[in-house]
């Protein structure tokens, strides 16, 4: 079979890629040996998103006196709440194998491997052909050599989202963005939470006041960090699970019925073939030019695969530009601004630079803060806890934003938004917000320069 461009892996990535393809008027085979929607969908942003709410609405009726409502305290039922998640990831993959119904869209519920740089294999023998070959075949939880990582009770984050119990005690390695959202959903669940980490900071690539005062208020919420703590074993006793780590040069120890490893992802690249066509990769992922293109004419890789920025936004969005580029079109697609998010409670959000970054390019910059606390709507919804953070380069344009606080993930994309069209912190100051809004602490931010 012969097509356009051949498509390995139906993520957001490959799933959307395939749209806008197929919208383009080129037709599209598509491979996915599990169920569309990847990781994202099947396995992370939506299920993780779904236990999030739930763990919203406990901490709403635990806290429910301080705004003049009676309730008995919350019950937490997991099987319902994986009952509920199970169904909004049905409903979603459902939906978006109807919108791949499409006349220049075949799909192939089949694994596929590389021949050259214009053919694959499926799984079953079949040969498929294209002009051009996209691998989107996304990431896999990274489990570090840590001894007894194996034994019943340790988990990865694919496996703690079919949990049938709420764990009393909860160890967690790695306080990047799946450890502490998992973090948060479990305290809210009741659980007592430990988390490890290595670096010296929690969320080590968000901006250093940002991951301090969300370590800060998670502390608050009972959740009890370690940071540079090297983990050494994990070991089964007779209450459950004894994790070993190193912490301050000395060696300690915390027991727990559950251990979280939540160290990263690892793109998912074996097996596609890359050495027999001479595709250069390494552990961190396929490497790529600016155009998402290989060292193989016709072979381009996007999203976690490729390592530049796991996220599912920005496969979406790096599949886009493939296409564009192969159809000789300008595109508009900066994907040097990506926002980012975690949902936590509260959240954190961020896009562009960090003072650190910019110190370390040597950017001249100037960096202003607005709180919460000083909010109306923030003060009213009793969520006064929260920082937004503008950086503007020397000529005042925006160059990076961070949030931490009640909808942090929805506020940081107004940042986003401003510095795709260089938009001023003089400018900012001048667009009217509506009152009261959580929105306003970035025009309170803005008025700071």
């Amino acid at each position: 079979m012969n097509s356009d461009i051949i498509i390995i892996g139906a993520g957001p990535g490959g799933y959307e890629t395939a749209l806008y393809a197929a919208k383009k008027g080129l037709s599209v085979t598509l491979f996915e040996e599990r169920r569309v929607g990847g990781t994202c969908l099947q396995e992370g942003c939506i299920p993780t998103k779904c236990f999030c709410r739930s763990a919203e609405v406990a901490d709403t009726i635990a806290h429910c006196e301080a705004m003049g409502i009676g309730a008995t305290a919350p019950t937490v039922d997991m099987a319902r709440v994986v009952a509920r998640k199970n169904e909004v990831v049905a409903q979603l993959t459902a939906g978006i194998e109807f919108l791949l119904k499409n006349k220049l869209i075949t799909c192939i519920p089949e694994r596929a491997e590389l021949l050259d740089a214009h053919t694959v294999k499926s799984a079953s023998g079949e040969t498929y052909t294209a002009r051009h070959i996209l691998i989107a075949t996304g990431s896999t939880a990274k489990i570090p050599p840590i001894a007894g990582s194996d034994l019943p009770g340790v988990v990865t984050s694919t496996q703690l989202l079919d949990i049938d119990h709420i764990p009393s005690r909860l160890c967690i390695v790695g306080a990047g963005v799946i450890g502490l959202e998992f973090a948060s959903i479990f305290r809210s669940f009741g659980s007592e939470v430990t988390m490890l980490e290595f670096a010296k900071e929690i969320l080590p690539n968000f901006d250093t006041d940002i991951s301090k005062r969300l370590k800060q208020v998670l502390s608050k919420r009972g959740i009890e960090f370690f940071n540079q703590a090297g983990v050494n074993s994990i070991e089964s006793t007779g209450s459950g699970l004894t994790v070993r780590y190193t912490w301050k040069n000395q060696e300690h120890t915390v027991e727990a019925d559950t251990v979280l490893i939540a160290t990263g992802r690892a793109p998912r690249v074996e097996g596609l073939g890359l050495d027999t066509v001479g595709i250069h990769y390494s552990p961190k992922g396929i490497e790529t030019d600016n155009n998402l293109q290989t060292n193989v004419p016709d072979v381009y890789a996007i999203g976690d695969a490729n390592g530049r920025c796991l996220l599912a936004h920005a496969a979406s969005f790096q599949g886009r530009k493939v296409i564009d580029h192969l159809l000789g079109q300008e595109s508009g697609i900066d994907l040097s601004i990506i926002p980012s998010a975690v949902f936590t409670h509260p959240e954190a959000g961020m896009v562009g630079l960090t003072e650190e970054e910019c110190k370390q390019q040597g950017i001249a910059f100037t960096a202003k803060k607005s709180l919460f606390r000083a909010n109306g709507k923030a003060v009213s919804m009793g969520e006064p806890d929260g920082l937004c953070k503008l950086i503007a380069d020397e000529n005042g344009r925006i160059i990076g934003g961070h949030i931490f606080g009640a909808h942090a993930a929805d506020l940081i994309q107004e940042i986003s938004a401003l510095m795709n069209r260089a938009t001023t912190v003089a400018q900012l100051k001048e667009m009217v917000h509506a009152h009261p809004t959580l929105s306003e602490v970035l025009q309170e931010c803005a008025r700071e320069f």
